[in-house]
């Protein structure tokens, strides 16, 4: 860079990448006061201080329609930054997350000649191990989240760091008693926290299997109350008696004794908030045919992965029945039971090994290892 401001692009394609974008955003300008950032983003990284190119609203897409629905924007998208990587405006792209489309900017940065920075990479590890060998010729290096990755990414010729887990540089959790106050339970409850996921399709489907569960550990007097950290748009018919939370899920995870968690980040956020859970994830029977041929891994829960043996009892595999996650779940609601004293140790283990606060931080170090400077 000659000693220059540095021109750095930063692209994040979805809301958790624009909040972890924000963070780098920040941490970037605090090591850098007169650089320039542009990019792909939403309001955080705006706020942040990131001059963007485009938003990110539109491009994200879960469902099949919604997915053929965005490929147009995508790929103007694409064509546009293939002419402003080559105007040469720009030292180093950051990338987060985002990975089918986030590949494809890769290539357009290196084919201008950039230097690239993945944040947050692809869970290749868990399905398509071969396609991993597609980054190493566009991409500098992997920023990581996750302590085993590292020596997987080794292992395709891919320089990984480890830079801790995004989630624990969150703001602190409130603590048990204001938890239990904000979603209207008191102090001495039995309270099971309900997490079906925050997409459409997603909550359609596992929604039903929770709901039953929730309602069998009221009836039998395992608890006292269910809440479900609910999303603003989400749709959960028949609660009966179960709360719906539409707010911040953090309160949930604190106040729960237990949880019902879909698989994926939340059940790294119920590890930081030592709650133990039954982990459940339902697809339509299409779906669940091309996952058991293309998974790799051993478990599908990151707190599994995280620690490397079983933690949590996953409940995916077909058929998945009510009776046999609530089996699983009763000894977890009584926190003197041999399963919940057993799983608190285990998520103790898989806090300790997301790391220390500072990922950003780490991620900007490495930005300005590949700059140069």
């Amino acid at each position: 860079m000659s000693g220059a401001a540095p021109r750095i692009w930063i692209s994040a394609g979805e809301p958790s990448g624009d909040l972890h974008g924000a963070r780098v955003v920040q941490a970037l300008k605090q090591r850098y006061p007169g650089a320039t950032i542009g990019g792909v983003g939403g309001p955080r990284m705006e706020a942040a201080g990131a001059d963007l190119f485009a938003r990110m609203e539109g491009l994200s897409a879960f469902g099949f329609s919604e997915i053929v629905a965005a490929i147009p924007a995508h790929l103007k998208l694409l064509r546009q930054l293939r002419h402003e990587f080559a105007s040469g405006r720009w030292d180093l792209v950051i990338l987060i997350d985002y990975p089918g489309f986030h590949l494809r900017v890769a290539r357009a940065a290196k084919k201008a000649g950039l230097k690239v920075l993945y944040y947050i990479a692809p869970q290749l590890w868990a399905w398509a191990p071969g396609r991993a060998a597609k980054f190493r010729p566009v991409v500098d290096r992997m920023a990581v989240v996750l302590p085993f990755e590292p020596d997987f990414f080794a292992g395709v010729g891919i320089k990984a760091e480890y830079v801790g887990h995004p989630l624990v540089d969150r703001e602190p959790w409130p603590d048990r008693a204001a938890a239990r106050a904000t979603i209207g339970a008191p102090e001495q409850a039995r309270v099971l926290g309900i997490f079906p996921g925050s997409r459409e399709q997603e909550i359609k489907r596992i929604w039903p299997l929770f709901r039953t569960v929730a309602l069998q550990m009221l009836t039998e007097g395992r608890c006292s109350h269910a809440v479900v950290a609910g999303t603003p748009e989400g749709r959960y018919p028949d609660p009966g008696p179960i709360t719906i939370h539409r707010a911040d899920p953090i309160p949930v995870f604190v106040a729960a004794d237990a949880a019902l968690a879909k698989s994926g980040t939340t059940t790294l956020e119920a590890a930081l908030a030592d709650t133990p859970m039954v982990v459940g994830y339902l697809t339509s029977p299409v779906s669940y045919v091309i996952a058991r041929s293309l998974i790799t891994a051993k478990w599908i829960s990151l707190v599994n992965l995280v620690a490397g043996r079983e933690v949590v009892p996953e409940m995916w595999r077909r058929p998945v029945r009510a009776e046999r996650v609530a089996e699983r779940l009763r000894p977890l609601l009584d926190p003197a039971s041999a399963e919940a004293v057993d799983q608190h140790q285990g998520l103790a283990e898989v806090a300790r090994k997301l790391g220390l606060p500072g990922a950003a931080d780490r991620v900007a170090s490495m930005a300005a290892d590949l700059l140069g400077a």
